[in-house]
């Protein structure tokens, strides 16, 4: 698992961020996102989620709907991820 520095209440984030999956068998792989609002004084406010099998995935820059926590999709909420796999 790993978690992007966090951003106190702000629901237009960009954490400009780079990490690294490591894949024994990218058929099976799948990229779990989950997003989260910081908040200092009140409890995290649940954003989205989303699971993508990795060998589905493109490189590129990709737009990525989210979920709500009963798996529907949230209209508003998209994220703006770029994939790329050495």
């Amino acid at each position: 698992m790993r978690k992007t520095k966090m951003l106190e209440d702000n629901w237009i984030p960009d954490w400009n961020e780079v990490f690294e999956f490591p894949l024994t068998v990218p058929e099976l792989a799948l990229l779990r996102i989950e997003v989260h609002e910081y908040d200092m004084s009140e409890k995290d406010d649940f954003g989205g989620q989303t699971c993508l099998p990795v060998w589905e995935l493109r490189q590129g820059i990709r737009v990525v709907p989210l979920h709500n926590q009963d798996g529907v999709k949230c209209r508003s909420v998209k994220l703006l991820v770029r994939l790329e796999f050495v």
